[in-house]
């Protein structure tokens, strides 16, 4: 039973874009390893940018900097 865990900052992806990735992922172990599609398991976590570090820094701040 492959198990998926796909990590995104919490930004608003809509449920249509949340059902197409783990449509996509299912659908990748499908074609490259074989992996039976009823049996995947695809979880999605949304990470506040608070709770996201790059470089020792949260996206937040760094984003901020970017405006």
């Amino acid at each position: 039973m492959p198990y998926v865990n796909i990590k995104i900052t919490k930004e608003g992806a809509t449920p249509e874009q949340k059902a197409k990735l783990i449509a996509g992922a299912t659908q990748l172990l499908v074609d490259v390893l074989g992996k039976n599609p009823k049996t995947t398991v695809v979880v999605i976590d949304e990470v506040d940018t608070d709770n996201w570090g790059i470089g020792g820094e949260s996206v937040t701040l760094l984003r901020q900097r970017a405006e």
